[in-house]
């Protein structure tokens, strides 16, 4: 076993740690406390940030290893991913179950009435796949091509997510500055990823036109 091998062993169960902080702390602060709006807004608050903080780290794995030359750093993506796709669950199961007490019909409500959620909500939708198939089970099924392009929505996904955090924060009159610099790191992102797929992107090869076939009537000398 290689010394990264050895390190990234160690270093996985300690990521994972960290990565059930924020819930911790959740669990830990709302301890005791009645159940009431605000406690419900702020359960819902936490959990849809850490979403968001978990999804855009994930987003910048491929951008560090470029940087870094460290390609073990690939292999911490699908944890950060799972975990963006857990707080995601807990972030819905508040929505559904704290705001609106599992009835369908004010779901339904809120999601017609209100764009934003609209948009959440789509965004956890097109999580669930990635989440399904974030095995290799699934990648040898589908294919490395197929695998890559169905996991490529996740950056539509973080733009949903940027765009429901910054809506909501706009219609509730919040201060727009963090979900605005949600957006600026993520345009940041999409930036780096344009310009490195133009840089792998294998330009057409440029042949002189061709001349015209010419026919003899009988063999050339």
């Amino acid at each position: 076993m290689t010394d990264k091998n050895t390190a990234l062993k160690l270093l996985k169960p300690f990521l994972f740690l960290i990565c059930l902080l924020p819930i911790g702390w959740l669990a830990h602060t709302l301890s005791g406390q009645p159940q009431d709006e605000k406690l419900v807004e702020a359960v819902q608050r936490w959990t849809g940030i850490w979403t968001l903080n978990f999804l855009l780290v994930t987003l910048c794995i491929s951008p560090l290893r470029a940087i870094t030359g460290q390609h073990w750093l690939i292999r911490l993506r699908r944890m950060l991913g799972l975990f963006t796709f857990a707080y995601g669950v807990l972030h819905f199961l508040c929505f559904i179950g704290l705001d609106h007490a599992f009835s369908v019909d004010a779901i339904a409500r809120d999601v017609i009435k209100h764009p934003y959620t609209s948009i959440g909500f789509a965004a956890f939708v097109l999580l669930i796949p990635l989440a399904a198939t974030s095995n290799q089970w699934a990648l040898r099924r589908l294919g490395g091509r197929k695998w890559q392009e169905l996991h490529r929505t996740i950056y539509l996904i973080a733009i949903l997510g940027c765009v429901h955090y910054l809506w909501l924060s706009q219609a509730a009159e919040r201060s727009l500055i963090w979900p605005l610099t949600y957006s600026a790191g993520l345009a940041i992102l999409l930036w780096w990823r344009h310009q490195d797929r133009q840089r792998k992107a294998i330009p057409v090869a440029q042949y002189p036109i061709a001349k015209p076939l010419k026919f003899f009537s009988k063999r050339p000398d």
